[in-house]
């Protein structure tokens, strides 16, 4: 058998169709299917049953495709290994970021990093927090960055900074021309979140006391933090998004942003990565840059010294 064999086996465990797992190998269906097959005969026994909806893994297939990842991973980790001990930053590093602040952090990173480490691109990526989860562990990202509370097995994080949360209205709200609001208040105004699967959702619902309740009204849901903020200029309703969100190019004069009075809502953003990453110099240059760009942003606290 062959690495290529094995990534072929976890690649259709995962997809459960030859067309959709051939697509992630770059190769052709047949080539994967045959692969499949050889490797079956080779062992003697049956990997997937098939069926016209698709396949799926049978026991002793699911074990075997668990086992093949784990042999994957140590593959990578060797070349990860000649790799850092080349020069750790003259490689790509695969960086995924959650939505509500991928688009805001990787404009400022990306010109920090490439003066500091030229000769190491960056691989981007954005996703839910589960997604960005699962591909940091099986070794298909090196790092992320999330929002805490975040705990996985054998994954090492470092926390970052604290990003506070502002309201956003309609600048024609009758709460305007405050100086602050109480988050829970926002439960008395029609009311903007991201979709089910955003970590910042649940955080902004936490703030406000959440949506039980009589007056906790919630209009619609967005797929991005740029949709909604065009919804709240609209007039449609009200939201708060996060610190880095609040002035980007396209901010409009239609939104007012207003401070939460104290204690303020916020976020604890961290980087993670696995513990057996064998690049830590990357790493720690990374994780200055990311410090980096929270220390241009005024009301972000910066998380210094030890931890654990």
């Amino acid at each position: 058998m062959t690495l290529t064999e094995l990534r072929y086996i976890v690649t259709l465990a995962r997809e459960g169709h030859f067309g959709r797992a051939a697509e992630r190998c770059f190769v052709s269906q047949p080539t994967l299917s045959v692969a499949v097959k050889k490797l079956e005969t080779e062992l003697g026994i049956t990997l997937f049953e098939r069926n016209k909806n698709g396949v799926q893994p049978t026991p002793v297939g699911l074990q075997v495709a668990e086992q093949a990842q784990k042999v994957l991973s140590e593959a990578k980790r060797i070349e990860e290994l000649a790799k850092s001990g080349r020069d750790p930053l003259t490689s790509p590093l695969r960086l995924g970021a959650i939505y509500t602040i991928a688009p805001y952090l990787f404009p400022q990173l990306i010109p920090k990093l490439r003066h500091i480490a030229p000769r190491m691109p960056l691989y981007l990526e954005e996703g839910y927090t589960e997604n960005l989860r699962a591909k940091l562990s099986r070794g298909e990202l090196d790092a992320i960055v999330i929002a805490l509370p975040f705990a996985e097995p054998d994954i090492l994080i470092r926390k970052l900074y604290d990003e506070p949360f502002m309201a956003l209205l309609p600048h024609d709200h009758p709460w305007s021309e405050r100086t602050c609001i109480d988050a829970t208040e926002l439960n008395q105004t029609p009311l903007l979140l991201l979709g089910e699967g955003h970590c910042f959702r649940d955080q902004l619902l936490e703030a406000c006391g959440g949506l039980s309740g009589q007056g906790k009204r919630l209009v619609t849901e967005g797929s991005s933090l740029e949709t909604i903020r065009q919804m709240v200029a609209s007039g449609l309703g009200s939201t708060a998004l996060p610190l880095s969100a609040i002035n980007p190019p396209q901010h409009s004069p239609l939104v007012k942003a207003i401070p939460f009075s104290d204690p303020a809502p916020q976020r604890t953003l961290a980087l993670a990565w696995r513990a057996s990453f064998t690049r830590p110099k990357a790493i720690d240059i990374l994780t200055d840059t990311l410090c980096q760009c929270a220390a241009t942003q005024p009301g972000s606290v910066l998380h210094k010294g030890p931890q654990p």
